[in-house]
């Protein structure tokens, strides 16, 4: 027969053991991460056919990058007409000569390098040199001084690669002033050749 206290070390043994054995760690559970679902991709709306620009004008270039969709034009000028310069109107009557003289003055060099380049772009149109006289000397010195004066600006030309055949000088002496023959600054601006279209 077991007594007490038997009893008693036998209940704690069981009693430690199943208060162990219940300690035990516990095993930690992970879950993975989730896995993403693969969905089909949304198929985009039905879009509608592009639809085609229009060129009013018929130059080749759409409207929307037309500045001038109206109006044929090309595409180095962003559908707009090419502009041509307009033609100089050649009516120069700043050549200017010394007193009683058909020498040039040094001033009208410039002058005439700007026609001689304008000139040299239309090389079949023809021009008439004028030439003037202010009013001092005769009648006749005054035209034959007129005449030499159209006829320097038209070696001047020449000389600058102008066709001879282009220009017709003509003198007209003092009967075509520019202003009145009252002051020396009038008189100068009369001393003078003009050129002109016919």
């Amino acid at each position: 027969m077991i007594n007490s206290g038997t009893c008693l070390k036998i209940f704690a043994s069981i009693a430690a053991i199943a208060l162990f054995s219940s300690c035990k760690p516990k095993k930690l559970i992970t879950q993975s991460p989730p896995v993403p679902v693969q969905t089909a991709p949304v198929q985009d709306a039905t879009k509608p056919a592009p639809v085609a620009e229009t060129d009013s004008d018929n130059d080749g270039i759409i409207d929307s990058k037309d500045n001038c969709p109206n109006k044929r034009g090309s595409a180095g000028n962003n559908g707009c007409p090419e502009v041509e310069a307009a033609e100089p109107s050649f009516n120069y009557k700043n050549i200017l000569f010394e007193f009683n003289s058909s020498v040039l003055k040094t001033s009208s060099y410039i002058i005439l390098d700007e026609i001689a380049r304008e000139m040299k772009r239309y090389p079949n149109m023809m021009f008439n040199l004028h030439g003037h006289s202010s009013a001092e000397g005769s009648q006749t010195r005054n035209m034959t001084l007129s005449i030499d004066r159209a006829t320097a600006v038209k070696s001047y030309l020449v000389t600058s690669g102008i066709e001879g055949r282009n220009l017709e000088a003509k003198g007209f002496g003092e009967s075509i002033p520019l202003n009145s023959n009252n002051t020396e600054d009038a008189r100068e601006q009369n001393r003078r050749v003009e050129i002109k279209k016919p």
